[in-house]
């Protein structure tokens, strides 16, 4: 009963995602799936409200605060403000990606191993997340400008 429900949602999931402009373009993105996509486009909404990409980092959360008090300035964090959800989706489709994707998997290491200023593992996921979802957008405005 429950698999026939979920099929049903799925399938229609899949007829709304296929009115969007742009949409199968972004499918093509390896390790980019329907669920994924649906819930992206549904915590940022149309993405021709939006002038630049970075107001949707801005949206996810994604912009860099410096942690400081007094004199003392530490290490700059991402502000975690904004969409919660936009953030975990993010980087739960940015998992596989990195273990399936040879791209991403070869930009993931290079990001860990280069000489300078390497990235811890969560960074570097956290920076694959960015170009991932710039990717994502780039496809996604091209697609609504056509």
């Amino acid at each position: 009963m429950f698999s026939r429900q979920l099929q049903d949602i799925m399938t229609q999931v899949e007829q709304l995602l296929k009115q969007i402009p742009g949409t199968e373009e972004m499918l093509t993105i390896p390790g980019v799936a329907i669920v994924t996509l649906a819930g992206f486009l549904a915590e940022v909404g149309d993405l021709r409200g939006y002038e630049h990409r970075q107001q949707i980092i801005r949206l996810a959360g994604f912009h860099l605060k410096e942690n400081s008090s007094g004199k003392k300035k530490s290490k700059s964090t991402i502000t975690k403000r904004e969409r919660s959800r936009l953030r975990a989706l993010l980087f739960r489709a940015v998992l596989p990606m990195v273990g399936k994707n040879a791209q991403f998997k070869a930009l993931h290491q290079y990001y860990t191993k280069r000489s300078h200023n390497p990235l811890k593992k969560k960074q570097s996921i956290a920076r694959v997340m960015w170009k991932t979802y710039s990717c994502t957008l780039h496809i996604g405005y091209k697609m609504y400008t056509l």
